[in-house]
């Protein structure tokens, strides 16, 4: 299982239209949209998990693509900063 990060999503997009989006490429086991708090519109940004085959088809082809008026990037999620082991 991968984790994706997708960034620069419209603010009208919907969790519907993502997994519809993403759907195309496999099987989406968990999908979230982060929201503004007050307008409750898309921040434009999200994280999508996938299958590992799956999930690089859908950076292959989803990566830099122009989906309803904006671009699109698609990349794995590194996780959290700081964590991890790092250099002593």
């Amino acid at each position: 299982m991968l984790t994706l990060f997708v960034r620069g999503l419209p603010p009208h997009t919907t969790e519907d239209a993502l997994r519809s989006l993403f759907s195309s490429y496999g099987r989406v086991f968990d999908l979230k949209l982060s929201r503004d708090l007050f307008t409750g519109q898309a921040r434009g940004v999200a994280t999508v998990n996938m299958e590992g085959h799956e999930a690089r088809a859908a950076i292959a082809n989803l990566d830099g693509a122009d989906w309803e008026g904006k671009t699109i990037y698609v990349n794995l999620d590194k996780g959290p900063k700081g964590g991890g082991r790092g250099r002593r």
